[in-house]
């Protein structure tokens, strides 16, 4: 009997680091660039689940795809490893000036938050479905306290940019930087919507 008890558990402790291991390849695996992050057709024709996730965030929080697609874009350039750069002192590399990382280049405080209000222990920046709904969470409480349109998206940009603190404070106004970040963001989030009314009738 002593003997059974020690097998079953030795095969269950053998089932779990073989698990462990699994999701250990897993989170090594990257995703490519989509070839051309200009049209937002051929992205999703690369990565149909990408339409799948950003449809779902979408319908979960308000806030349209093509604007979830757009900040993307501008924060990572749909890499799921991204981060800030890390300065260098001489030949010395110094800390980030940020904790940015994934595809929404979401900061650990507020991503942090997101896991806690949603469940989230399993969840990962550099994951797209859970990049794209962190997104949707996060402009929908810039909607709830700022009153900014879901379908304003250099706004919503400068709110998600700033924080909502930094957008009361309204420093942004005298960043020219910024503001035409900004602007490009509002644009692409335009293109993007009329090439998704073409490709996805």
């Amino acid at each position: 009997m002593i003997n059974t008890r020690r097998s079953t558990m030795i095969g269950r402790l053998g089932i779990a680091f073989f698990a462990l291991g699994l999701l250990a390849l897993s989170g090594c695996a990257t995703t490519a660039p989509p070839r051309n992050s200009q049209s937002i057709c051929q992205v999703f024709d690369q990565y149909p689940s990408w339409y799948r996730d950003a449809l779902a965030a979408q319908k979960r929080w308000g806030t349209p795809v093509n604007v979830l697609m757009a900040f993307v874009q501008r924060e990572s350039d749909f890499r799921g490893k991204a981060r800030p750069d890390r300065p260098h002192f001489l030949f010395i590399p110094l800390p980030r000036r940020s904790s940015a990382y994934g595809y929404a280049q979401a900061q650990d405080p507020v991503w942090k938050e997101y896991r806690r209000e949603n469940s989230g222990w399993f969840k990962s920046r550099k994951n797209m479905n859970n990049s794209l709904d962190f997104l949707g969470w996060y402009t929908d409480r810039i909607h709830r306290e700022l009153a900014i349109s879901k379908w304003d998206p250099k706004n919503l940009y400068l709110a998600y940019h700033e924080g909502i603190g930094g957008y009361r404070s309204g420093q942004w106004k005298h960043d020219a930087h910024l503001l035409q970040t900004a602007d490009v963001v509002d644009n692409l989030a335009r293109a993007y919507g009329a090439q998704l009314r073409q490709c996805r009738q």
